[in-house]
């Protein structure tokens, strides 16, 4: 019901919404841009191909001015003030089409991104628990001669053991490892002959160009799942990483989502004075922590402009109960 009042609501935005977005700022957020069949991410990511993307900036580009890291401080500073209202573009995870197929697209449209990722997974040491999770669906859904004892229990179909390998969270991510024996899947082969992530003297040269790398934790864990202390250890041993290699160290960027982060985090991650700002994913809102900024989701189906005007329309509606501001604990 929500989303078919959305939907109604959103067609009745404007067409201009430069003058409807809601905030000063849009914080569009992807992951992956490319035309191939990635079996890694398929499953668990809805990426947009290459004409989908450019028609995604093209829209954003009419309506509002994209920024650098330095003039997004400045903005918010009160001391760059552009006619349009501000874009800062974003990337999340680190694959390797970020340096293959989306940077020269951005290059030739003179627009910068930050990309922010996790350490674990540079130079391909290691794949995220989610692209296990959509390799072995890719499995299951091609294989015919499934183990018979991966049927056992409530899983008796390929669509159930399918639902049940992606509800596998980070705490149980070990269980992917035994499902990849049990359907012959190698991930390390994976890793070695695809190459998924980027490496570290690819984010050099992306540093070189001018683009940003930052912060994501350390391996993509769910922070609301995690105690304070694990909180503050992957984002640590991450900003150690960042600042050892000269990459941006100034933001953090939540895996997933920050819902259910306490105040707590906040105040202990902002004691570090070198720490300008944090993003959220939560679309189109504010957040009680005024150096949080919620990102918007691009690759939820759909082109860029219908998903703005979805979020607007979103927004509209929260403000009528005032709940689009995220309020934390």
């Amino acid at each position: 019901m929500k989303d078919k009042i959305i939907n109604v609501l959103a067609a009745f935005e404007s067409d201009n919404i430069g003058k409807s977005f809601p905030l000063d700022y849009c914080l569009p957020v992807y992951h992956c841009v490319s035309d191939e069949n990635l079996p890694h991410i398929k499953h668990v990511i809805r990426y947009k191909n290459t004409k989908q993307f450019e028609e995604d900036l093209d829209y954003l580009t009419k309506y509002f001015r994209f920024v650098d890291w330095q003039e997004f401080k400045d903005y918010m500073a009160g001391s760059f003030k552009p006619e349009k209202k501000i874009a800062l573009l974003t990337f999340d995870d680190g694959f390797r089409e970020f340096y293959d197929i989306v940077v020269p697209i951005l290059e030739r449209k003179g627009i910068y991104a930050c990309n922010f990722i996790n350490p674990a997974f540079i130079d391909n040491k290691d794949l995220m628990f989610r692209c296990k999770a959509s390799l072995l669906v890719d499995a299951v859904e091609k294989n015919k001669n499934i183990p018979d004892d991966l049927f056992l229990g409530e899983y008796k179909t390929k669509e159930a053991l399918r639902k049940h390998i992606l509800k596998i969270n980070y705490q149980q991510k070990d269980t992917l490892d035994l499902l990849a024996e049990k359907l012959e899947v190698d991930f390390q082969m994976y890793l070695k002959e695809y190459q998924p992530y980027l490496g570290t003297e690819e984010l050099k040269k992306l540093t070189d160009k001018g683009f940003g790398i930052s912060s994501h934790s350390w391996d993509h864990p769910k922070y609301g799942d995690l105690s304070l202390t694990r909180q503050m250890e992957t984002t640590h041993k991450t900003f150690v990483y960042l600042k050892e290699n000269n990459f941006l160290y100034e933001s953090f960027a939540f895996p997933f989502t920050d819902f259910g982060v306490r105040n707590d985090f906040f105040e202990e991650l902002f004691k570090n004075k070198e720490i300008y700002c944090s993003f959220g994913a939560a679309g189109v809102k504010r957040d009680s922590v005024k150096k949080n900024f919620q990102r918007i989701p691009m690759e939820m189906g759909g082109s860029g402009e219908r998903l703005l005007k979805k979020e607007i329309a979103y927004f509209k509606l929260k403000k009528l109960v005032n709940k689009n501001t995220i309020v934390r604990k």
